[in-house]
């Protein structure tokens, strides 16, 4: 069940729609597309309900739910002949979003014999045929192997940073997400928990970024990075202290070796997408 639902896509953003498995992502993206039917409430679109102007907005929005939906007797630009027709854009369309999509040069190869990343590049150029405002994908990566997840990476930011494309994207591969999107918004047992920019989502977090020193004097260490003021903490063996500028992170590494210490490893741990939605999703 969906609690009031409200997605604030900015114009020109790469949205990350975030949430656990069975936490209403993909219901949420059917109800705005029409593909299910609404129990209860409504939906608006643009800012006018989708009931009364459903044609209108589905003119705008270009989609891609799930799996790829193709005609694998067909090849790309068969496939792309038949939604143009309905869509009623110009021919010169076809070629112009096999190029966008990086799938020019197919020729008679059906689409049944396509690998999954082109099966996607080719659902994601008919989502594109009509020029929408807004494209909306739905775990485009899944299934891909690391180097088609890059290839969907990259389109996608292609297509916000040349062409100006609005993306709603919903995805559990957090740290693809987070290479990409502008905004985020988490959803989890139906209700939206946080909505803003990325930055803003790192904001919030309560577990800050650290250093941490491997050494083999754990006291000595502790001594002289505190003798620059800031405050050192032990467990497990490692020296962590609060995240600094890779000029201090220098400065103590030298005073530790002129002061005779072992440095084995330095390492920076971040605040990445993942730890944040885990922080939000078990408060």
């Amino acid at each position: 069940m969906l609690n009031n639902i409200n997605l604030q896509v900015p114009q020109g953003a790469i949205y990350g729609f975030l949430g656990p498995n069975g936490a209403g992502k993909t219901t949420t993206l059917r109800l705005v597309l029409g593909l299910l039917k609404m129990q209860q409430g409504a939906v608006k679109i643009f800012g006018k309900p989708f009931t009364t102007h459903r044609i209108e907005i589905l003119k705008k929005l270009g989609s891609l739910i799930e799996s790829p939906s193709l005609y694998g007797h067909l090849t790309a630009t068969e496939n792309l002949q038949v939604l143009q027709t309905v869509y009623q854009c110009p021919p010169q369309r076809i070629k112009a979003v096999l190029d966008i999509v990086g799938l020019p040069g197919t020729g008679n190869k059906k689409a049944a014999r396509f690998s999954l990343g082109m099966k996607q590049r080719l659902s994601i150029a008919i989502a594109l045929l009509h020029n929408p405002a807004l494209l909306i994908l739905d775990e485009p990566t899944n299934g891909l192997d690391p180097n088609g997840i890059i290839e969907i990476r990259e389109l996608l930011k292609k297509l916000n940073n040349e062409l100006g494309m609005t993306i709603l994207i919903s995805s559990h591969l957090l740290s693809e997400i987070e290479k990409m999107v502008s905004h985020v918004g988490i959803i989890h047992k139906g209700s939206m928990l946080f909505q803003g920019t990325l930055a803003e989502l790192h904001s919030k977090q309560t577990i800050k970024a650290v250093v941490q020193f491997t050494t083999n004097n754990i006291a000595k260490t502790v001594d002289i990075i505190l003798a620059k003021g800031l405050a050192p903490t032990v467990a497990n063996g490692l020296v962590t202290m609060p995240a600094v500028d890779k000029e201090m992170v220098a400065t103590l590494n030298a005073q530790l070796v002129r002061g005779g210490i072992d440095v084995y490893e330095i390492g920076y741990v971040k605040n990445d997408l993942e730890s944040l939605f885990m922080e939000i999703i078990s408060n």
